[in-house]
């Protein structure tokens, strides 16, 4: 009895010595289904060190920076503008953000504002007594949505009526003509602005240079212009001028340095998967990974980039 015993407990601790080590869970707030942050969170996801188990979780570009800057998520994508803003204490974000440290930055985001021929709108002033479909409070391009009103001396209480949906709902209220105007933040082409284009006649309404000084001055000096290409949706001939600001990583600055270091090896080595689902990363370079969006830089994310030759 007393050898069966001393086996089984041998055995016991034999298996114990040969169990991995159970992998570090970090959570990872994403975006909404329909825009890119979703399934790159997914490829990120494949790509976690070894030791490190990553957890997809949805979000938004507000919600995500109050997620890590809580406790609630130890990753996450977000906006540059939204996450200075949550540096800074400024609306929404309530206090100073102290836990916000910048991972990477990816790609350019666009704010694109979709109307169809139909409704005769031409510019931001033309919302008046419109239905409007945007993202749920807590994503960036809802925040956006608000500012670009505010800079033209509007709120949505100058509209008939406003949802708060997903990019794929705002693509069904705007089929069956339950909405006027569909605004989101994402890349260009955006999979769900296809999507409509497929079934509808599409039009960008553009903001001109004017409006996105005025934006930067009064709003946020994080915005920047951009241009969305001709060609890009079927029927748009000529470039539009939008609103734009950088998508970025973040994590809590008191996550493990080593643990970041692994993360941005992996997303580095892997980059052409990242690519292959948002191809503005296409020719992303490390150095413009390391490009200064405003945030503190995590100190694995510096190891990393020192690694790779890039000056801090």
């Amino acid at each position: 009895m007393k050898k069966t015993l001393l086996t089984l407990a041998l055995t016991a601790a034999g298996i114990a010595m040969t169990m991995p080590a159970q992998a570090q869970q970090l959570r990872f707030m994403t975006g909404p289904q329909g825009g890119s942050w979703y399934p790159l969170g997914g490829a990120i996801q494949g790509m976690a060190p070894d030791g490190v188990a990553i957890q997809v979780l949805p979000g938004g570009g507000v919600a995500n920076v109050q997620g890590v800057q809580n406790g609630a998520a130890d990753l996450g994508f977000a906006n540059s503008i939204s996450t200075v803003d949550a540096i800074k204490g400024r609306e929404p974000f309530e206090g100073e953000a102290d836990n916000v440290c910048n991972l990477a930055t990816l790609y350019p985001q666009y704010f694109q504002i979709v109307t169809t021929a139909s409704t005769g709108i031409e510019k931001v002033e033309d919302f008046a007594g419109k239905r409007l479909a945007t993202q749920p409070v807590g994503n960036t391009a809802e925040q956006v949505t608000r500012a670009v009103m505010q800079a033209a001396g509007m709120t949505y209480d100058d509209l008939s009526t406003v949802d708060y949906v997903s990019y794929s709902d705002g693509v069904s209220l705007m089929q069956d003509n339950n909405s006027d105007i569909f605004t989101l933040g994402t890349t260009v082409p955006a999979s769900a602005i296809m999507d409509l284009a497929n079934s509808s006649e599409i039009k960008l309404v553009p903001l001109d240079a004017d409006f996105i000084a005025k934006m930067k001055s009064e709003i946020n000096p994080g915005y920047t212009a951009v241009t969305i290409p001709a060609g890009s949706y079927p029927g748009q001939d000529a470039d539009v001028s939008a609103v734009g600001y950088a998508t970025h990583v973040i994590a809590r600055c008191d996550l493990d340095a080593g643990v970041v270091e692994g993360i941005l090896g992996q997303m580095w080595e892997n980059r052409q998967d990242l690519a292959a689902i948002a191809a503005a990363m296409k020719d992303i370079t490390v150095e413009e990974m390391a490009q200064d969006v405003g945030v503190p830089m995590h100190e694995g994310a510096k190891a990393f980039y020192k690694a790779n030759g890039v000056e801090m």
